[in-house]
């Protein structure tokens, strides 16, 4: 159904079975400017919505027959765009609490109070409001990958070069996003090779992976800006969030065929060899060969970076790092493998703008 324009009235939908109650809160919202409809039960307030949009449902959680709650969970399943405050008896907190659990924006004991429904009409519109740009934004950006998937998916099976091209745009796009220079996923890609090279992976699969540690942090494109940026530490629930990206990237990239072990790499990148890593928890060979390279290259990388908050370590102070950690947070033959290479190869790996084969 067609949304509202910025001239008409927001379109509110009341639900009480008390006749008295609908009638209060309609006059009073019809003053502020309001477009109401009042129905007597649940059942008729499916009927109105699947009528009419209504941004905001106000509703009471106990009615004869079906009740606040069997239209809360329809609403959210036919309607999820419609916000909800649900009213309550005076001490019943528990179906107060249930409701928020179940989706509601807010909840008032009943009766309200003109100002308290005033503020809660509001802030459930406005939350209505950022959720609906948010979802935008976010479909935007999965019909941006999709799009560039298939062009990429299109290129690729003629012309190898074209697909390592767009890769690295790609990340740069992503680089820029986060404030990362592109130098940071050029050299983790070559640490990467150098360390499996050492470990005998083959010319054949070298490709993957590189290409796995390149599009490691591709999920971050699924991740708020409000956590990817923020400057200070998060919290328990921006972590949740953040720690998602893994499974975002494997998502975005396990439908393209020729990337199909890089995603396996994107997915199991936050890994440890002690199964201490998330999203999965693996330990020891469960984790992809190339994800346990990629985990000592990207460490490395990010000890030895200057950032604005901190300098970045020295080389040898870095390798120490990962010696001490070898066999909790890394695989102890990988660590070797990079603990094997001269200081020297190190830095002109850090120098140099080569990245084949990829």
């Amino acid at each position: 159904m067609p949304e509202s324009t910025a001239s008409e009235p927001t379109r509110i939908l009341i639900v009480d079975d008390d006749s008295a109650v609908r009638d209060v809160i309609t006059v009073l919202l019809r003053e502020e400017g309001y477009a109401c409809t009042a129905v007597g039960s649940a059942e008729a307030a499916l009927v109105a919505a699947d009528e009419a949009e209504y941004p905001l449902v106000i509703s009471d959680v106990r009615m004869p027959g079906k009740d606040g709650f069997w239209l809360l969970d329809r609403l959210r399943d036919l309607h999820p765009d419609s916000a909800v405050v649900m009213l309550t008896a005076y001490g019943d907190t528990e179906a107060a609490v249930e409701c928020l659990r179940n989706g509601a924006s807010d909840y008032l004991l009943k009766p309200p109070k003109v100002t308290d429904l005033i503020r809660a009409i509001e802030r459930a519109l406005g939350r209505r409001r950022l959720e609906l740009a948010r979802n935008k934004y976010r479909r935007s950006l999965e019909n941006r990958v999709r799009e560039k998937t298939a062009e990429l998916s299109r290129t690729l099976h003629d012309l190898e070069s074209t697909y390592s091209q767009t890769l690295w745009s790609l990340v740069a796009a992503l680089d820029a996003r986060e404030h990362e220079t592109s130098d940071h996923s050029q050299r983790v890609v070559r640490y990467t090779l150098a360390i499996a090279r050492r470990l005998g992976v083959t010319d054949a699969d070298l490709p993957n992976v590189g290409r796995g540690a390149l599009l490691h942090d591709i999920g971050k494109i699924g991740v708020p800006d409000a956590i990817l940026l923020k400057p200070g530490k998060l919290t328990p629930a921006e972590w949740v969030e953040m720690r998602k990206h893994p499974q975002i990237g494997y998502d975005i990239l396990r439908s393209i065929e020729f990337l199909g072990p890089p995603a396996e790499v994107v997915l199991c990148h936050q890994e440890r060899y002690d199964g201490g890593g998330y999203p999965r928890g693996l330990a020891g060979d469960a984790i992809p060969l190339a994800a346990r390279i990629f985990a000592i290259a990207d460490t490395f990388d990010a000890m030895t970076t200057t950032r604005p908050y901190r300098r970045g370590l020295p080389a040898d102070a870095a390798r120490v790092e990962i010696g001490k950690h070898s066999g909790t947070q890394f695989d102890p033959r990988c660590a070797d493998a990079f603990l094997s290479m001269r200081p020297e190869e190190i830095v002109a790996l850090a120098r140099t703008t080569d990245v084949r084969p990829i």
